[in-house]
């Protein structure tokens, strides 16, 4: 089971960035900084394909409402990537079933998807962008640096990685409380401003 915390992280980045794990890992596996990377993600075309889906990414998690967009067309690619990975990486410790491994990674995958997008979701009701590029490179300097953390400490990365998940929904359950009600309110206010405005301009007696 020692590479069970490695593939629970791999699978919460890749909920964030499936391409930025790929290409880290491939990366970590090619230089030799780790033998745990299987070849199929160190592949010279992987790499490639993985570094300008990456660099796709990097741009459109950062235009609101693109981002959106991006995140609803990699619903699937994401837990997906996230099953992989962790395949892969059981099956070359050999130290947890590729199965098994699969639906850990895809799991957490996932989950963190979900936070990501419904996060996304709730900050592009601001007007501003900013929000949206700070939020976007935060998180992508969170999967290189928890990925990179994981490859030589891989049990404190996934409790860490484990409690920005749990924090995430929190947050997520939180903001989209915060938005209902503060759409209720809108509502409210617009239709006592109607009902106000029919009352002046109603047939005098």
């Amino acid at each position: 089971m020692s590479v069970l915390p490695l593939v629970f992280t791999s699978g919460w980045a890749s909920g964030v960035n499936a391409y930025a794990v790929v290409l880290l890992l491939g990366v970590f596996g090619a230089t030799g900084v780790t033998d745990q990377v299987p070849d199929a993600l160190q592949r010279p075309d992987v790499l490639i394909v993985a570094g300008v889906l990456f660099l796709c990414e990097a741009v459109a998690d950062k235009i609101p409402y693109v981002d959106s967009v991006w995140d609803s067309v990699h619903t699937v690619i994401r837990p997906i990537a996230g099953a992989v990975v962790g395949a892969l990486l059981a099956g070359q410790s050999g130290s947890l079933p590729d199965i098994a491994a699969g639906a850990i990674g895809g799991s957490s995958a996932l989950l963190s998807h979900v936070v990501k997008a419904g996060t996304r979701m709730a900050v592009n009701t601001s007007p501003e962008p900013f929000s949206n590029i700070a939020l976007s490179t935060a998180e992508d300097l969170g999967v290189a640096a928890l990925i990179s953390f994981a490859i030589f400490h891989p049990l404190a990365a996934a409790i860490i990685a484990g409690a920005l998940l749990l924090l995430g929904l929190v947050t997520l359950v939180v903001l989209w409380r915060q938005i209902r009600r503060f759409r209720r309110r809108r509502a409210q206010r617009r239709e006592e401003k109607r009902l106000a405005a029919a009352g002046a301009t109603g047939p005098e007696r």
